[in-house]
């Protein structure tokens, strides 16, 4: 089909614009956007949220260029459509389609999720629905397009496996150009539906979940562990892709304007890719490695462009820790230098206690100086060094006070409760440390600024997330949740602090999803059937749904998120790997019962984690962090 064609859907689509809540959302004609019309594979890559939430993604944006510079390929774009939408389309017998050509995503060769978060889960299953795609990878024809996912949140992909055709896992940039590659291949050659499968898993890292079967007992857990099936010739462990040379990718990768207002309306240019703090609770620090850093020259240029390109007034300097680039400094005097009399602005997501001094609160932001934000995780040391922070008080009094005295005025501190080991103690712990910087900060400003000064306090529920130390640990018991929460609450003294902190059964539902295998796909698809969709949202989200669900199946949600495993347990996620070694996992969970810290191997030497080796590939820093 063409363009034009495929165009004639929005028709359809355009008189439901007026009875639904921004219908921006779904409009096209945005300003850089890059598919071509006529190609001989086609993709359509899905957000699994709102437009608004979606557009910012860097993974989309990354794969979205790199799939459109290819010859013969084409990529377009779709985000799900919100409730009122999705009902409006449904009854109008609308199918999910599309961003830029209007076509029905159903008629794309692929079709590719990206899997930022459990709470997405429901998401893929309404997508799907939507689109008239069936549900289960199993129940699709021919003619259906082949479904791949891929992103962070793709290390225990069992929950979702059994409507996913392949999954993508590691760094994407240059696999997801060699798997449609592969597609393209087989199909022109008449190769079946099955065949271009067993094709797409001969790409290193590609995971396909028809060609490996679950398994009990042999010291599983109730999960299960997954092996491949008998005769098939695939990888007993699929090891993530890693990108061989970061340093030569493009640094932008954002170049589409939105119609709408974005939940992060900036441009984004990621500095360093990886993390080797090695906090215990933190999968992203693990499945991100090693730490790749861009030159200070390559981001000054990607931000000069992107900003011509865009008309932004304002970039975000991403990554897992931006301000550890061992070239922070340079780089931001260099913008803020060069972005001088433009009023463009730079700002960084979050920074490190212990890389945070005068001379760089002086050069985040330049003059707008909004909020600023701190993730000491816990209150107290003790617990700080359980879980490997490698932060102390003195560290965050000491960019506090270089915070405030630049003239920061805000100032939100994130911590995690339920951490392995925390006690009353240290909740209350935090409350303390919050009351502790507020009265800091009015004591280094001046009297007529004290009354602005400001601290609030962001508290998530501790998920056990797999490929980390504290995989086998358990979720805090839900009703000990809700009562840790109030203490925090009473335990601050001054009103000036404002306490937040995520709702326990959101959580308990995130941990279930992140423990399980390929048993919580019923539950998935139990919870979704039940109306049950975007639960990352709290006006949507339902736990009766979802204890309903469990109920239908036999299963305890409370009992699955409260259970430790065995540390020689077998997982349901060991048969998808980061690269890092059992042994040094064990070995973490081991110091984090001793309180004993684990040194950042940027700063220091190898810690043995495994993942060089395994990849090889090497940190790759610009200059020295020492």
């Amino acid at each position: 089909m063409t363009r034009a064609v495929y165009r004639d859907r929005f028709d359809e689509i355009e008189p439901l614009l007026g009875r639904v809540e921004k219908p921006s959302r779904y409009i096209d004609h945005e300003w850089g956007t890059a598919s071509k019309a006529e190609a001989s594979l086609r993709c359509c890559l899905i957000y699994p949220d709102v437009y608004e939430v979606g557009l910012p993604n860097q993974g989309i944006a990354i794969l979205y260029r790199i799939l459109n510079a290819q010859e013969g390929i084409s990529c377009e774009r779709g985000y799900l459509p919100w409730v009122d939408m999705a009902d409006e389309m449904r009854a109008a017998g609308v199918p999910l389609l599309s961003l830029e050509g209007a076509a029905p995503v159903a008629s794309f060769d692929i079709v590719g999720f990206h899997i930022p978060h459990e709470m997405a889960a429901t998401n893929y299953l309404e997508a799907l629905d939507l689109a008239d795609i069936p549900l289960h990878a199993s129940d699709r024809g021919e003619d259906d397009p082949i479904v791949i996912a891929g992103g962070p949140s793709v290390y225990n992909p069992e929950p979702l496996a059994p409507f996913i055709d392949a999954f993508l896992i590691g760094e994407g940039e240059e696999s997801i150009v060699e798997v449609c590659r592969a597609h393209e291949r087989l199909r022109d050659a008449g190769a079946s539906r099955e065949e271009i499968l067993r094709g797409l898993a001969r790409v290193s890292g590609t995971y396909v979940p028809a060609l490996y079967e679950v398994r009990h007992g042999e010291g599983a857990t109730e999960h299960g562990y997954t092996v491949p099936r008998a005769g098939e010739d695939v990888p007993a462990r699929v090891l993530k892709r890693v990108v061989a040379d970061f340093g030569a990718t493009d640094a932008l990768t954002q170049s589409i304007v939105p119609y709408a207002q974005l939940v992060h309306d900036r441009l984004s240019i990621e500095v360093l890719r990886g993390c080797a703090r090695g906090c215990r609770f933190c999968q992203a620090g693990i499945t991100y490695r090693p730490v790749r850093e861009r030159t200070p020259d390559q981001v000054v240029s990607a931000v000069a462009r992107g900003l011509a390109e865009t008309g932004y007034d304002e970039v975000s300097l991403t990554s897992l820790s931006t301000t550890d680039h061992s070239r922070c400094r340079q780089i931001l005097r260099r913008l803020n230098r060069g972005l001088e009399g433009t009023g463009a602005s730079v700002s960084i997501p979050s920074q490190r206690l212990d890389s945070f001094g005068v001379d760089m609160a002086l050069e985040v932001a330049g003059d707008k100086k909004g909020g600023l934000t701190f993730a000491p995780e816990a209150g107290s040391q003790r617990l700080r060094d359980v879980i490997n922070k490698n932060v102390t008080e003195e560290d965050l009094d000491r960019a506090a006070k270089a915070a405030f005295e630049a003239g920061w005025n805000r100032m939100k501190l994130y911590f995690m409760m339920g951490l392995p080991g925390e006690t009353d103690e240290d909740v209350v712990a935090i409350a303390r440390l919050a009351d502790h910087v507020l009265e800091l900060g009015r004591s280094v400003v001046p009297r007529a600024r004290r009354g602005s000064i400001s601290v609030s306090v962001s508290v998530s529920v501790f998920i056990p997330k797999s490929h980390t130390p504290f995989q086998w640990c358990a979720q805090l018991d839900y009703d000990e949740v809700r009562r840790r929460q109030k203490l925090l609450v009473s335990s601050v003294e001054n009103r000036a602090v404002r306490v937040h902190y995520h709702d326990a059964s959101t959580s308990l539902i995130e941990a279930v999803l992140s423990r399980m295998g390929r048993d919580a796909a019923p539950l998935i698809e139990g919870a979704w059937r039940r109306g049950q969709r975007f639960d990352a949202w709290s006006e949507q989200f339902s736990l009766e749904r979802w204890e309903e669900a469990a109920a239908e199946l036999g299963l305890d949600l409370i009992k699955i998120a409260h259970t430790p495993y065995e540390l020689d347990a077998r997982l349901p996620w060991e048969h998808v790997s980061p690269g890092v070694s059992a042994g040094f996992l064990k070995r973490e969970y081991r110091r984090a019962l001793e309180g004993k810290t684990t040194a950042d191997c940027t700063f220091t030497s190898c810690t043995g984690c495994g993942i060089c080796q395994a990849l090889f590939v090497d940190n790759v820093l610009v200059g020295d962090r020492a």
